[in-house]
């Protein structure tokens, strides 16, 4: 079997034209492929090979990750974007005004950022374009231990 590739990321948003901007000026997405299902607009977004999803549902309410674990519902707790240019990324962050905390981690720089609707997105420059972590997993990590 080949190693698996995450596909793509679907998401209800508050506005999507408004996300559709924001995911373009932010990450370079440019719309795939759009239309309405079931009455609802929808766009595929495209950037390299990331896909992202978008559902226009502006009458629903958004929970933040603390308020679904408050409320013990399962979510998403984030969508992780990796990046090789640091540089340029820091120059969209200036640019769109972006509010941000950065965590410097052992191989990696991640900057938390929220989109329009409300979802953290995590930017990761890898050092050395790289992905590695600092160490290996126990061997029993997965086997039921808590």
């Amino acid at each position: 079997m080949e190693a698996v590739r995450l596909d793509h990321v679907n998401l209800s948003v508050r506005d999507l034209g408004e996300s559709v901007a924001w995911y373009g000026r932010v990450f370079g997405f440019a719309v795939a492929e759009e239309g309405v299902w079931d009455g609802t607009p929808w766009a595929i977004l495209r950037s390299g090979d990331a896909l992202l999803c978008l559902y226009h549902h502006p009458g629903f309410a958004f929970l933040r990750p603390e308020a679904l674990r408050d409320r013990r519902l399962h979510g998403t707790r984030h969508v992780g974007f990796r990046l090789a240019d640091e540089p340029r990324w820091r120059a969209t962050l200036a640019r769109e005004g972006l509010g941000y905390e950065e965590i410097r981690y052992p191989h990696s720089r991640s900057w938390y950022v929220n989109d329009p609707t409300g979802y953290d997105i995590e930017v990761v420059v890898w050092d050395g374009d790289h992905v590695s972590f600092q160490h290996a997993a126990p061997a029993s990590a997965g086997k039921g231990d808590a």
